[in-house]
């Protein structure tokens, strides 16, 4: 290790969104790496996911540019987290100020701060879709006529990002990840709890659909290894295995000992999807979930190539067996604690 390096590590570290499921895991490895880690919250968020770990804690909000200066000052690296999921939100514009802007004054802020490393959470959802095999990082975002609000977004956010990086100096890496299994989802997830609810004998169907997935843990390792490895201005593709709904929730299944899920096509969800749109309009109801274009993104994304991460950041997922029974396992023992509690 270089004199440079070792005084980079001996600085602190910030991890914005540490209260979600990427942030909270990511803050967890750099600290039990014995890194100095600041976290930067809300004083409404959740602190579950930062119980016990030895980190001090920045209130702020990355629409607020003090709290980012404030939070950032002295640290060699920024991890950024922060992201606003609520893609079945009828007014987009919470979509693109907490998604877009927070991440410009974030980003303005390290360029004020001289921050070393700028590790970006993206998403899958940013990349191409290639007809004729796996996609790679090169494909550029070409269905923009199909996305949602919340896709359209992200786009946003990464190429802003992209800009940044590659015309202000802005030292950035961005991983674009995959659907995130794992333990310590304490929201949960909406997925997360889709895999907690078949594996405990709630759900007995579900889509019958194909998507990448990643464990959150091999997501922080991803994060902590670009801090490093990753070169500026490239983004990663952070996903593991393309698997089917039949065979992930199987394994769910089998974990609980009971039969696997019935398994829905595809179309029948999206004429189900269509048909409650249209009472959702009727009824002038707000912000569902049910939607063509959450049936349509479930099935959007297919085989992904991680090879530029494993050859650059050195990057080796675990099983997706491993993953299944270690979340389930943590929802399980979530539960419990949750009964003793009451």
């Amino acid at each position: 290790m270089t004199d440079q390096q070792k005084n980079s590590e001996e600085k602190p570290v910030l991890v914005t969104g540490a209260s979600g499921f990427v942030g909270s895991h990511t803050a967890r490895l750099l600290a039990h790496q014995g890194r100095k880690v600041r976290v930067l919250m809300r004083k409404s968020s959740k602190l579950d996911a930062m119980e016990g770990l030895p980190v001090e804690i920045h209130y702020g909000d990355v629409l607020d540019p003090q709290s980012l200066h404030a939070a950032m000052e002295g640290c060699s690296s920024v991890f950024y987290s922060v992201v606003d999921p609520r893609f079945w939100l009828s007014d987009p514009t919470p979509l693109y100020r907490n998604n877009v802007d927070g991440l410009v004054n974030a980003m303005e802020a390290a360029l004020a701060c001289g921050i070393g490393r700028f590790i970006f959470t993206s998403t899958m959802g940013t990349l191409g879709f290639n007809a004729n095999g796996p996609v790679t990082e090169d494909i550029e975002f070409n269905w923009r006529d199909k996305a949602s609000a919340y896709i359209l977004a992200r786009v946003q956010a990464e190429e802003c990002f992209m800009d940044y990086c590659h015309h202000k100096g802005l030292p950035g890496v961005a991983l674009c990840v995959a659907n995130t299994y794992g333990p310590q989802d304490y929201q949960p997830t909406p997925h997360g709890d889709m895999l907690w609810q078949v594996g405990s004998g709630k759900a007995k169907r579900v889509m019958d659909t194909s998507a990448p997935m990643v464990d959150i843990r091999d997501v922080a390792e991803a994060a902590v290894s670009a801090e490093k490895n990753g070169r500026a201005g490239e983004r990663y593709i952070i996903a593991h295995e393309y698997i089917s709904n039949r065979e992930f929730f199987t394994m769910a299944a089998e974990w609980g000992g009971h039969k696997p899920p019935r398994v829905i096509p595809h179309r029948v969800a999206t004429i189900v999807a269509s048909v409650a749109e249209v009472f959702i309009r009727l009824f002038g109801i707000k912000d569902s979930m049910l939607s063509k274009d959450a049936v349509f993104l479930s099935g959007a994304f297919k085989e992904m190539d991680n090879s530029k991460a494993r050859r650059e950041l050195h990057w080796q997922p675990r099983p997706v067996r491993e993953t299944v029974n270690d979340a389930l396992d943590w929802y399980a023992q979530h539960e419990r604690e949750k009964v003793g509690r009451a």
